[in-house]
């Protein structure tokens, strides 16, 4: 029978010789290289060749800047050649300018300084309730009675000029009391809406455990779309909106527990804690100033407030913080002592005040410890654990806290 495959090519002994002494087969990386020695047109091998060794590199690695250098994302383009592991920052760089992040930090530094004349000695505290408010997002304070929560939450909204209402709940407030009512009037024969407390830019809802769910659920739609429905008519609130929430971990007697809904829908839950030895001894000292609040001025308006929330929007956030972001949000869904994880919202609110943060530490692009610093803050209360945990008294911030430190954080390089 006659043989029919194709006839081979004639290779000398020069090109055998070369063949064997670099290492390689029989295969289109050789046949590459033997019509290379034999004066041929050389023939590339396809992007995903191994280099052939003793040979140099076709392209070098493009160098990654360090996170600590001052230099501006945009300063050092980056030419698309070959696919790396960092994504090139060129086109979502930030925007911001040296100036317009020094008047951001500064703007920040100042609000929390007017609220820590209201509480004293909780700079962690004020910075997150602040990162929330610049961020657009709602603060749920818990903590035990005494620590400080309505005059922190009063502090904040007296440092921005602007509309401010307090809301205290109680287990007979109705949703009318909160969004407002539509009445008859008889001068002019026809139905009038009489807005509630709720139309204002900053409303402290206080002890809002204590109302009933049915008048809890009044905040939905104004907490999440920043509009009330009220007869079929919707209405738009003023622009910046907070709601600033309190809460007692203890007193459980007359309370309601905060559906899970309604817990998503806020951006920071933060406690403040006992003061310290010093600084009780301090308040002390001032024992005659009876509300603190009451004592501070206006550092910044509400227009001020909205310019920040758009700066932050310019803050340069690369996909590795992304990826890690998302890996951290991924993890609350498949821990074993966590039985609902956290919802996409959780990601974004995340991202929001990662934003914030960054800005307010004087720099154009977010760090994975600016992603570290929030996550107990913004995750632990969506999530929920199970019954085993709960039996072992384990929170859900120790739980976030586990995650962080089991989930990797990209290299300080790869943040621009």
């Amino acid at each position: 029978m006659a043989n029919h495959e194709p006839e081979q090519p004639q290779i000398t002994e020069e090109t055998v010789l070369s063949t064997e002494a670099a290492g390689l087969t029989a295969d289109p990386l050789a046949a590459a290289a033997d019509a290379t020695v034999l004066g041929q047109s050389p023939i590339r091998p396809a992007a995903t060749a191994v280099p052939v060794p003793g040979l140099p590199p076709r392209t070098a690695a493009p160098a990654v800047p360090s996170v600590m250098s001052p230099v501006a994302p945009t300063a050092t383009p980056r030419t698309p050649s070959r696919p790396t592991a960092m994504p090139q920052p060129a086109a979502g760089a930030s925007t911001l300018t040296a100036d317009q992040i020094m008047r951001f930090s500064s703007q920040f530094e100042a609000i929390v300084r007017n609220v820590s004349q209201v509480v004293v000695g909780k700079e962690q505290p004020v910075r997150q309730c602040v990162t929330a408010l610049v961020a657009g997002g709602h603060i749920l304070l818990e903590d035990y009675p005494g620590t400080g929560k309505t005059q922190l939450a009063r502090g904040l909204a007296r440092s921005i000029d602007t509309s401010f209402k307090r809301i205290q709940f109680t287990p007979d407030l109705l949703p009318s009391d909160v969004v407002g009512v539509t009445f008859y009037d008889q001068k002019t024969g026809e139905f009038s809406f009489r807005k509630g407390p709720i139309f204002a830019s900053i409303v402290l809802a206080d002890e809002i455990n204590r109302a009933s769910p049915k008048t809890q659920s009044a905040l939905l739609e104004v907490m999440e779309e920043q509009k009330v429905t009220v007869d079929g008519a919707t209405y738009d609130v003023p622009q910046p909106f907070a709601v600033i929430a309190t809460q007692n971990p203890v007193e459980q007697l007359g309370t309601y527990k905060l559906p899970e809904a309604q817990m998503d829908r806020f951006l920071i839950k933060t406690t403040i804690g006992y003061p310290s030895h010093e600084s009780s001894v301090d308040i002390l000292r001032q024992i005659n100033i009876g509300d603190r609040a009451t004592h501070v001025s206006p550092v910044a308006t509400g227009a001020d407030v909205l310019t920040m929330r758009t700066l932050a929007q310019s803050v340069h956030i690369d996909d590795a913080i992304y990826e890690y972001i998302v890996r951290l949000v991924e993890s609350t869904r498949h821990h074993e002592s966590i039985a609902v994880g956290s919802s996409m919202r959780g990601a974004l609110a995340l991202t929001l005040c990662a934003r914030v943060w960054a800005a307010a530490d004087n720099r154009g692009y977010v760090i994975p410890d600016d992603v570290k610093a929030l996550a107990v803050p913004v995750l632990a209360h969506r999530v929920l654990l199970t019954s085993e945990a709960l039996f072992t008294a384990l929170t859900a911030e120790q739980v976030v806290a586990q995650i962080l430190e089991e989930v990797p954080a990209p290299a300080q390089s790869a943040a621009l």
